[in-house]
């Protein structure tokens, strides 16, 4: 019996050794887990000087750091540091574009919702990116993105209402998360999409914006309404695409949920006021879109209303980094008007109540194990999160470059 002991303790004495080592990737799975931190970010609120117990793939347990003085749990203390939730992108390209999907989760983004690509059930989590997706976006025939793009994999024309529905429906069945539909007549001044835009590697891609503006047909009023009653009685959200007033009066008068981007025309005010009202939720794509004329103004003016952000920051733009991209939080923070806590909650705790899995983005009991840590304390420096130093996706270490 005390030879099974002793064999027991150095196998959790073996594991926080691994555990210590810069850049290692393994360690023992089927043991519990202390991570200790100056600071934790639960998705909520910053602790001082706590720590996270994960067993089996997620959270046991969070607490003041003495609260598991009496843990025999293999410890990782990061010292002066911040561990926090894996980040969630709702806005990326990264089945259409090829991005890596490691690559994405080294550098901090443990949930990645693709709009706009092949269609599949959501999955990984467990060592790798969690990746769940729209599959194509609706859109009016010959509208966008097919000019640019084509609609292998990447757009799925419907030409009336029975299409609509039938199309949502397959959709569904292929395990979508959410709807997407374009609203998009093109010609948008500093719009990407108008002139190089990340996704395209066509001839179509390079328009000069100078150029006579494009008239793209758009979903007609019926048939988005369609689109979007189907969805609704099916339990999925929409989201479009659009960049000005056309489109965003359709999607509101449409009843669509979710602006996928920032607006990049200047929008009127009562289009603005509306949006709020109807508790639209905007995803923010500041960043991506930052050469558009409208993007300030709206961002401000959509935050003095009161508007609802989410985090997302278009991965697969040439401009966008393929991982947490801290420009898009600064651009929160200072447009926006958020603080620093609030930005993070945005990306993480929020984020996961939007995809209706409550526990993802926090440090909760439950919760996925989905960590990521950085040296010092990005409340102070946002930028800090663009490369951390330890990611975990489903208890599983993917890097540490902590060392004792």
């Amino acid at each position: 019996m005390k030879s099974q002991s002793s064999f027991n303790r150095c196998l959790q004495l073996l594991s926080a050794l691994v555990l210590t080592l810069p850049g290692s990737v393994a360690f023992a799975q089927d043991q519990p887990l202390l991570i200790a931190a100056a600071r934790v970010f639960d998705g909520y609120r910053l602790r001082n000087d706590a720590a996270v117990l994960i067993s089996e793939g997620k959270v046991a347990r969070i607490d003041d750091r003495e609260a598991f003085n009496d843990s025999d749990a293999p410890r990782l203390d990061l010292g002066d540091a911040t561990l926090l939730p894996g980040f969630i992108e709702l806005h990326a390209h990264l089945s259409y574009q090829h991005v890596p999907a490691d690559t994405v989760l080294r550098h901090g983004i443990t949930t990645v919702r693709d709009v706009g690509g092949p269609l599949h059930p959501p999955y990984g989590g467990d060592g790798s990116l969690r990746l769940m997706t729209s599959g194509p976006i609706l859109t009016a025939p010959a509208g966008y993105p097919i000019p640019n793009l084509g609609e292998s994999d990447i757009a799925l024309p419907v030409a009336d209402a029975q299409q609509a529905r039938q199309a949502v429906q397959k959709l569904v069945a292929g395990g979508a998360v959410v709807i997407k539909v374009a609203l998009e007549p093109g010609g948008e001044a500093g719009a990407p999409w108008s002139g190089g835009h990340a996704h395209a590697h066509s001839q179509h891609s390079h328009t000069n914006t100078h150029d006579k503006p494009r008239s793209w047909p758009m979903l007609s009023p019926v048939v988005l309404t369609a689109i979007v009653d189907e969805a609704h009685q099916l339990g999925r959200r929409v989201a479009a695409h659009l960049a000005e007033s056309k489109g965003a009066q359709l999607a509101l008068d449409a009843g669509v949920d979710e602006w996928a981007h920032e607006p990049c025309n200047t929008l009127p005010d009562a289009q603005l006021q509306r949006a709020v009202a109807q508790h639209v939720r905007i995803v923010s794509t500041i960043d991506t879109l930052s050469k558009c004329p409208g993007v300030s103004s709206n961002v401000k003016r959509l935050a003095e209303l009161g508007a609802e952000f989410l985090y997302g920051a278009e991965i697969a733009h040439p401009d966008i980094p393929w991982g947490i991209d801290g420009q898009e939080l600064l651009y929160l923070q200072h447009l926006a008007g958020m603080a620093p806590l609030d930005v993070m909650r945005t990306a993480t705790s929020k984020a996961g109540q939007y995809l209706n899995i409550p526990l993802l983005g926090t440090l909760l009991p439950g919760a996925p194990a989905d960590l990521i840590a950085v040296k010092g304390d990005p409340t102070q420096k946002l930028k800090l999160l663009e490369y951390p130093d330890l990611v975990m996706s489903g208890g599983k270490l993917i890097i540490n470059y902590f060392g004792n």
